[in-house]
């Protein structure tokens, strides 16, 4: 119930206006084909086992390899093994298969996958990705923008393998699905002039994630602000932190600070 409550708050205030770029999911718009993307997306969090402060650096890249298809490459670092080193990475392709662009509003449809990797101790029931956990998951986003009003919503099903020599033990929690529901917001500018203006985005994002073994899930509200600069250089901040959870995890709520950079026809 308050995820309904919380999205319906969100979509009452203000007009019809916002941006696509969302910090925490990904919509189904594509980046621009030919062109090239390099982030580095630092989270700071803290393990409710250990009582530890958890940093995590995600550095990537990304390829608009057609205005259709695009590919992201990431690798994972963090220090909650005690020691700041290399826990693994990950690919993402997504396929965007259907658009239907209007005047001052589209709505598009795309296809995406990931595969991941971790050499992590396995110590929570949740499945994570993005660098906890070896998997791979396959899902659907759409995204419909109005104006300057952005939504999008995404359903992925995911399966946990073992990490290397680290069994995953929980053998009937392996499988699960992932979904989202993500606004936003273009506040500024007012009115575009030029493509140096700054853009200031304000973003609503939920997270969700059940196991298919027990039925468990968690939901996560991660409100954030986006700048954009010169139409290349992108800021994100946020922070997540959850509002329904019965599916355990060690860390379960932080900060997030991403910096991208993109190259327009780089091929």
């Amino acid at each position: 119930m308050k995820f309904f409550l919380y999205a319906a708050t969100f979509l009452l205030i203000g007009s019809a206006k916002g941006q696509e770029l969302f910090v925490y999911t990904e919509p189904a718009s594509n980046m621009a084909a030919k062109s090239i993307g390099i982030r580095a997306k630092s989270t700071f969090q803290k393990s409710e086992l250990s009582g530890e402060n958890v940093y995590g650096l995600n550095p990537e890249i990304m390829w608009g390899a057609s205005k259709n298809i695009m590919v992201h490459a990431d690798a994972f670092f963090s220090n909650k093994e005690n020691k700041f080193t290399a826990t693994g990475g990950s690919f993402y392709m997504k396929y965007r298969f259907f658009s239907v662009d209007e005047v001052h509003s589209h709505f598009r449809m795309a296809a995406f996958g990931r595969y991941s990797f971790s050499n992590n101790s396995i110590t929570e029931y949740a499945t994570d990705l993005f660098g906890n956990n070896t998997g791979y998951e396959a899902g659907l986003v759409g995204t419909k923008l109005i104006n300057k009003l952005a939504l999008s919503a995404s359903g992925s099903v995911f399966h946990a393998l073992d990490n290397g020599n680290q069994k995953f033990l929980y053998k009937s929690r392996r499988n699960g699905i992932n979904y989202t529901l993500s606004a936003g917001k273009l506040m500024l500018p007012k009115e575009y002039t030029s493509y140096k203006q700054t853009n200031v985005n304000l973003m609503l994002e939920f997270l969700g994630q059940t196991n298919l073994g027990d039925g468990a899930s968690y939901i996560d509200v991660a409100p954030s602000v986006q700048f954009i600069f010169n139409s290349r250089v992108r800021i994100d901040l946020g922070y997540r932190y959850p509002i329904v959870t019965n599916l355990q995890r060690d860390i379960a709520k932080g900060a997030l600070l991403r910096l991208e950079y993109n190259f327009f026809n780089a091929f």
